[in-house]
């Protein structure tokens, strides 16, 4: 199925979101985790800006997915700024006190939470709290277990169970932005979250 996807907007601040429309399907992650080359393999085109220096995404990117043949768009994809880089985590927590925190309690739009962890490290903590704070508001939410093909099958095995066992009841799907690695499987949590979202 071919993904047509454009650039929105980028917003910083709560009045700049856009009206609510179709679900919106939020990536969000430690900084340098792949949200970007996620969001590009998924939609298959370069569509989010990457960077090797962590944390220079500060605002909330939303990008209008559709199928191609479709008038319309079929859901949002936000990429909100990255979290847990030291260097410029008071900025980047100000950030989220600002404009993501107020998303992610108050968009109506809001269909799934994608977690990105990278399975190369061991559970983190800063993102058992996103989890724990996403599960009160009862946000749907799944986890993508990153950058997978830097390790051997047995590597992979060991940290998927890892995974499983720190963040207990989460849908995860290990995915490889380049070799596709998930994608299917993540595309098929992704449309069905929009199929059963109250505003499809």
């Amino acid at each position: 199925m071919r993904i047509m996807a454009r650039f929105m907007l980028s917003a910083s601040d709560l009045a700049q979101f856009p009206a609510p429309s179709v679900p919106e399907i939020a990536f969000l992650g430690r900084s340098n985790v792949g949200k970007s080359s996620l969001i590009n393999s998924l939609v298959g085109a370069k569509l989010a800006r990457t960077s090797n220096t962590p944390g220079r995404t500060r605002s909330i990117n939303f990008y209008e997915v559709r199928r191609a043949g479709q008038p319309h768009a079929e859901m949002i994809f936000t990429d909100l700024p990255g979290y847990g880089y030291a260097k410029i985590s008071r900025e980047i927590s100000a950030d989220w006190a600002r404009f993501v925190d107020p998303y992610l309690h108050q968009r109506s739009t809001l269909a799934l939470c994608l977690i990105l962890v990278d399975a190369n490290i061991a559970p983190q903590a800063s993102d058992a709290q996103l989890i724990e704070f996403l599960a009160a508001k009862g946000r749907p939410h799944a986890i993508v277990a990153t950058k997978c093909d830097r390790l051997s099958s047995n590597l992979l095995a060991q940290a998927m169970r890892a995974l499983t066992q720190a963040y207990a009841g989460v849908p995860i799907v290990p995915f490889s932005a380049k070799t596709g690695a998930g994608k299917d499987e993540l595309w098929r949590q992704i449309r069905a979250s929009v199929t059963q979202f109250p505003a499809a």
